[in-house]
């Protein structure tokens, strides 16, 4: 790769500003200074410093978003505000992000933003059996008609056809904090990802959804300290478990969490 996109890859800045910092003789390579902006430099293995203080590449970058309700999960948008547009403005021109499926404009909570197709695309086909776990207010009590009709799949209409699915009452602890102020909630654990599935599904029921919140992928919780708009980078352990969620082989594992 070139040095100066290496640089910009590395830090977000632009890649005008690399060149002047490479030529200001700010950035060194294993340890000896480069000036040279065209300069290829394998990004795997050297070590590149700026200012002296070590930079790490990464093949791919994985973020945790708490999704406010009114924003779209796309890249971009004409009329709404999207959840790439939620990232700081360095870390969105580092990357092609995007985010792995969709939720709903009004649902809240996990969504996984990346620039890694492989391991959206395994996340997001059902041949990976991949857990999503969503806790719902509800306007009524579930039953355990509810419950055994859930597990069973149903067809919740005309268009939609829902495979099993998991539906309990959340425990005293989870709804305490997922509803302080009362009401009545359930937590359904699905591995699709259909439209208005969880409501469609609930509305079958003869229930409605009132709110609705993603507190799960595969064995990726969501993070109960970022507030809704807030993200964070994953931690090596929990993209590992995506990727075992996703059935990534090793090697792929390897070479995008070690880097």
């Amino acid at each position: 790769m070139r040095l100066d996109k290496l640089l910009a890859e590395l830090t977000g800045m632009t890649r005008s500003k690399a060149r002047e910092v490479i030529q200001g003789g700010r950035v060194c390579v294993d340890g000896e200074v480069k000036t040279v902006i065209a300069e290829q430099v394998n990004e795997d293995t050297v070590c590149v410093t700026l200012d002296g203080q070590a930079l790490v590449f990464h093949k791919y970058v994985y973020y945790m978003l708490n999704k406010p309700a009114g924003t779209v999960s796309a890249t971009q948008d004409r009329s709404d505000k999207t959840v790439v547009g939620l990232l700081s403005e360095a870390d969105r021109k580092r990357r092609n992000l995007f985010p792995v499926g969709r939720l709903d404009k009004d649902t809240e909570g996990l969504l996984l933003i990346t620039d890694d197709g492989a391991l959206s695309h395994r996340m997001l086909s059902p041949k990976s059996h991949v857990d999503k776990l969503y806790f719902a207010k509800l306007a009524r009590e579930i039953t355990e008609e509810d419950i055994a009709l859930f597990a069973s799949g149903m067809r919740v209409d005309g268009e939609l056809t829902a495979l099993p699915a998991a539906l309990r009452k959340l425990t005293p602890e989870e709804a305490e904090e997922f509803l302080p102020d009362g009401g009545v909630a359930a937590a359904v654990t699905l591995q699709e990802g259909k439209f208005h599935q969880v409501k469609r599904m609930f509305a079958a029921t003869g229930n409605e959804v009132l709110y609705l919140k993603r507190m799960a992928v595969g064995g990726v919780r969501l993070d109960r300290s970022l507030s809704p708009g807030a993200y964070r980078e994953l931690t090596k352990e929990e993209v590992s478990c995506l990727m075992a969620d996703a059935g990534m082989p090793e090697g792929e594992m390897k070479s995008d969490v070690d880097k």
